[in-house]
């Protein structure tokens, strides 16, 4: 039987919304933009508009997981590549997230140690880039990290070889497999699983931290820090920038 396939079709998309945002700029900063991303960041978990103490609160809608973030590594050959990924600690150093050492991510990240993170939230119009080197998390956090999952993901780390093709059934035998290794029925949680050797965190330390604010006709706040060359690892100096749209 011989059926047409039509050609592909070109997509064009027209239209787009207008953003409307409190004012913001380099003098309204704190002048830390791991402090100034916390301040983002719980105002993005909140259900209320309440930045400006002289407002009265104002009903919103809740940015739905906002530390959902773009994860974007690139491999020894130079091909980027990306993928979300969940934040889970944020500390004096930088942005914490984790995953198998053996997936890709890990892999490129250990051939390239240099990441850029992204964050949209569009339900308030905002957006968070950063972009710095990697290293690999203390142990001891991974571990504390590690046994504070449920059950059932702490044998999903066992069981996936991360970013490897698997058959359609072998991934759900590899999981009886594990639960049958640790004891673990219908899970129901056990004393202790060891974490993986091949599963941890990652932290990124920033070297650039941009605020993006949607404003009408894109003409959009946009507040940048780049860290000083000479300032030190611990307490590094931050330059602020406003940008152009």
């Amino acid at each position: 039987m011989n059926l047409e396939v039509p050609p592909p079709s070109t997509l064009k998309v027209e239209g787009h919304n207008q953003y409307q945002t409190p004012p913001f700029g380099p003098s309204s900063v704190h002048p830390n933009p791991i402090v100034q991303f916390e301040l983002w960041f719980k105002y993005a978990r909140s259900d209320t508009s309440h930045e400006q103490e002289s407002q009265p609160l104002q009903p919103r809608t809740r940015v739905l997981e906002p530390e959902a973030m773009s994860l974007s590594t690139v491999s020894a050959s130079g091909m980027p590549s990306s993928r979300m990924v969940l934040l889970k600690e944020v500390d004096s150093r930088g942005f914490i997230f984790f995953t198998n050492y053996t997936s890709r991510k890990s892999q490129e990240l250990l051939a390239n140690p240099h990441a850029a993170l992204c964050f949209y939230w569009r339900e308030i119009h905002r957006q968070v880039r950063i972009t710095g080197t990697v290293e690999r998390l203390e142990e001891e956090s991974s571990n504390e990290y590690y046994q504070s999952r449920p059950i059932n993901s702490r044998v999903g780390a066992w069981a996936s070889p991360q970013s490897q093709p698997i058959g359609e059934e072998e991934l759900h035998q590899r999981v009886k497999d594990i639960e049958e290794r640790f004891g673990v029925k219908d899970g129901v949680n056990v004393p202790y699983i060891p974490k993986p050797e091949f599963w941890g965190g990652w932290r990124v330390i920033p070297e650039e931290v941009e605020f993006w604010s949607g404003k009408p006709s894109r003409l959009h706040d946009r507040v940048r820090y780049r860290r000083r060359d000479a300032s030190a690892p611990d307490a590094p100096e931050w330059i602020i920038e406003r940008l152009a749209p």
